[in-house]
């Protein structure tokens, strides 16, 4: 049992790390924000500052080194907002980062990080609300990188089996939503003609996706 506990919490780690990463790099090299909402990016930096924390106050070690990588993909992709974007976009960033990621805080007051873990875990469906509402809200989604979210599916559930396993209730809750939100989106990305389990294979053929997206667009 520790045996397959480990070697999902490996795996777990393995991919939360590089979740972001598809979404960093495609709006590095497009400048294209189409559909990818600022908040969403604003919000995650912010709550993995709280998952570092509950990292090393659980303890749960393997969080800690995800968290690190991701707010540095998030703050990356927080610039590119803040150089090429308007005020809304600066606007939504600021609401992400401090009034909806600062939500926890009141609960360590109360509780201590028992509570504040707990907090985290449900709000981490507050951290992918604004990117599923940017994805409902238009059909204009050349920005979103799908590979990112089958990323965070697959992540989230393999947090979600750890949590059931170590029963930790925060990452229970966090995998449980990560994984309702995250198949949103690549529903709405499949519905909307932009074939999200394509993601990967777009890489060995950028003239091929190119022309997919321009169609699209």
């Amino acid at each position: 049992m520790n045996v397959m506990l480990n070697a999902l919490v490996i795996s777990a780690t393995v991919l939360g790390s590089g979740m972001a990463l598809p979404q960093a790099r495609q709006l590095a090299r497009t400048r294209r924000t189409d559909g990818v909402s600022p908040t969403w990016v604003g919000v995650s930096m912010a709550l993995n500052g709280w998952w570092l924390a509950y990292g090393f106050a659980a303890p749960v070690w393997a969080l800690v080194p995800v968290s690190m990588i991701s707010i540095g993909l998030y703050a990356s992709m927080a610039v590119l907002f803040v150089r090429t974007g308007g005020r809304t976009d600066r606007r939504g960033l600021l609401i992400g980062a401090v009034g909806l990621g600062m939500l926890p805080l009141p609960f360590l007051v109360i509780g201590g990080w028992e509570l504040a873990g707990l907090a985290v875990g449900l709000c981490y469906g507050l951290q992918l609300l604004p990117a599923v509402v940017a994805v409902l809200r238009t059909r204009a989604l050349a920005g979103v990188s799908a590979a990112t979210w089958l990323i965070a599916w697959t992540e989230s559930m393999l947090w979600l089996v750890y949590g059931l396993g170590v029963t930790d209730p925060a990452l229970i809750v966090a995998g449980t939503v990560g994984v309702v939100m995250s198949t949103v989106i690549v529903v709405r990305l499949a519905v909307t003609g932009h074939r999200p389990l394509d993601a990967f294979t777009r890489a060995t053929s950028p003239a091929r996706w190119r022309k997919a997206q321009a169609s699209l667009s």
